[in-house]
């Protein structure tokens, strides 16, 4: 019985890895940075192994290299970064921005103010900006955006930077 084809086999792996690359970038919410310059590079070299598989099959370690490179830039890679996209820190975040949207929505406003945003995270549990320390006693990000979201008052990090775009967009990233 003979294999698939050398062609066949690439074009499918290059097919699988921009579905798989597609749907990993889609699942995360899209007020995160989704990291798109990570996950393009994934993908190249996804697409860089698979055609490392089209080559003919005398040569077999060309086929599992390219093979292995398949499976750690089209699955591995982007199933595990859509996965860390969400750490408790950025969750936290997540809820503070939707509390201080609906009080914004609530109050007829057509941006969310910082205030909203501290009553938000007070509510929570958390607190807005930097933790002094004795290296720093000055308190960084709780006045303009973007704002410090820590989930705990108590700790310095993990923490959040959390900023309202264009009124009511949140954009949220790791600081």
């Amino acid at each position: 019985m003979k294999s698939v084809s050398p062609p066949v086999r690439a074009v499918t792996a290059a097919v699988v890895c921009v579905v798989i690359a597609l749907a990993a970038a889609l699942a995360v919410d899209s007020r995160l940075d989704r990291h798109w310059v990570l996950r393009g590079i994934t993908l190249f070299l996804a697409l860089c192994c698979a055609a490392v598989l089209w080559s003919d099959e005398r040569r077999k370690l060309r086929a599992i290299v390219g093979l292995a490179g398949v499976l750690m830039f089209g699955l591995v890679f982007p199933i595990t970064s859509t996965t860390w996209s969400q750490p408790p820190e950025i969750k936290f975040a997540l809820a503070v921005a939707d509390d201080a949207k609906a009080a914004a929505d609530k109050e007829v406003a057509s941006a969310v103010s910082v205030a909203q945003v501290k009553t938000a995270t007070e509510a929570r549990g958390g607190a807005v900006g930097s933790l002094p320390t004795e290296r720093n006693p000055e308190i960084r990000g709780a006045d303009t955006y973007p704002l410090i979201i820590r989930p705990n008052k108590t700790e310095g990090r993990p923490r959040a930077c959390l900023t309202f775009e264009h009124g009511l967009d949140a954009k949220i990233r790791p600081c």
